[in-house]
């Protein structure tokens, strides 16, 4: 299936499922992926070997968010949120931190009642300085696909050391003020059969989430293109199924499908 690129630093606005009219901030290479891991439903694609990690400048950030930020108030329509995604994983960049209190001061600046959100696959929360600069926004989404090493390599293919306990162990320290974000979906890959769905699956995720106790989950399935051809969307009954059984938990739930 077709994927695409994100072009620019800052991009959209975009109607999110999740997020409303959301303001898209690209930390990654304009020409290419960069991420920790190679999700097979990413809208990106693949992530290829070989690209060096340049990073998009700070000042360039903050330069290119204020310009838009200016424009879209003038004209009466600023974003809900600000968005952290791209083309990869945003908190590998070096400055990470100094861009987060860079994008905070410029929001409350032009666009005070827009929310501040991080898309990140939760690879690089072992990190002190990503921990605070995500503790400073107003949704530090951090993706948990499955409770399983197993699925997670299957899913997400990190590119690197990945453990769901040692993440799980970092987004503790949260003290419940993150998001848990997952993508349920069903299908096959590379010859094998790919459902974090199941019983079993479920049932282990749901244990996490209750060790987390995050503020929110937000659940969700495949809505656009993806890199893997053969995968599937889950129905919405069975994600709103889900999302009861966390509700059940005493925890917020969202079902985008």
């Amino acid at each position: 299936m077709a994927t695409k690129l994100y072009e620019n630093i800052i991009f959209g606005p975009v109607h999110s499922r999740r997020l409303g009219l959301s303001l898209g901030v690209n930390l990654l290479p304009l020409n290419c992926k960069l991420c920790s891991f190679n999700c097979i439903y990413c809208e990106c694609g693949w992530t290829e070997s070989g690209h060096a990690p340049r990073f998009n400048r700070r000042e360039d950030v903050a330069r290119l968010l204020k310009e838009k930020l200016q424009e879209m108030s003038a004209a009466g329509t600023p974003p809900d949120v600000i968005t952290f995604a791209g083309n990869g994983e945003p908190t590998m960049h070096p400055l990470f931190e100094e861009i987060i209190d860079d994008v905070i001061g410029i929001r409350d600046q032009y666009a005070p009642e827009a929310k501040v959100s991080v898309l990140t696959n939760g690879t690089m929360i072992g990190r002190e300085s990503v921990r605070r600069a995500l503790m400073r926004v107003d949704n530090n989404i951090v993706k948990l696909d499955s409770a399983f090493d197993e699925t997670v390599r299957l899913i997400d293919e990190p590119l690197g050391a990945y453990s769901v306990a040692e993440t799980v162990k970092f987004m503790k320290m949260f003290d419940g003020s993150l998001i848990v974000q997952t993508m349920f979906l069903r299908g096959v890959f590379d010859g094998k059969t790919v459902d974090n769905t199941t019983e079993r699956e479920v049932d282990a995720w749901l244990s996490l989430i209750g060790e987390i106790r995050p503020r929110q989950v937000m659940i969700y399935t495949i809505d656009r293109d993806t890199p893997a051809p053969d995968l599937e969307k889950v129905p919405v009954a069975e994600l709103n199924k889900i999302a009861d059984r966390v509700r059940a938990l005493g925890i917020e739930c969202s079902v985008a499908g």
